[in-house]
């Protein structure tokens, strides 16, 4: 999907900026909500910004891949305990702002059966682009 999600904010909840100390905390929340691959380092491609509540991570997103005039959008996940408050609204706009400061294209990847996501991703003004197949291979031990 392609597109620079709306504006939002929340009162009394700011966007921080993710880094090495905060890696621990990614890769649970990650595995909580399986937005797809995620390891220690995956912070080091981009920017990441998250939302604590009480000191828990509980929502984030992130910068990965860096085509020509684009920056991919990921890890854009939401604790399930802290889903529908506007936590994905208000980081989509917040990394969205900071790829068109630097005169890039936002866009993502979503999975098709990933329906809540599309839902989202459609209300904040991103639309779909271009369907593609994905195989994932593994390495047999």
């Amino acid at each position: 999907m392609i597109g620079t999600p709306t504006d939002s904010s929340i009162r009394g909840v700011e966007a921080i900026t993710l880094g090495a100390d905060d890696a621990p905390a990614m890769v649970e929340l990650t595995e909580l909500t399986k937005p797809g691959p995620f390891t220690l380092r995956t912070h080091e491609l981009g920017t990441f910004l998250g939302i604590r509540i009480d000191g828990q991570l509980v929502a984030m997103v992130g910068e990965r891949m860096k085509p020509a005039n684009y920056t991919e959008i990921t890890a854009v996940c939401v604790h399930p305990d802290h889903r529908g408050r506007g936590y994905a609204q208000v980081l989509l706009a917040a990394i969205s702002r900071r790829i068109v400061a630097r005169d890039k294209i936002p866009f993502l990847h979503v999975f098709s059966n990933n329906e809540s996501a599309i839902a989202l991703y459609r209300r904040q003004g991103m639309e779909i682009r271009r369907r593609l197949h994905v195989t994932v291979l593994q390495r047999q031990t």
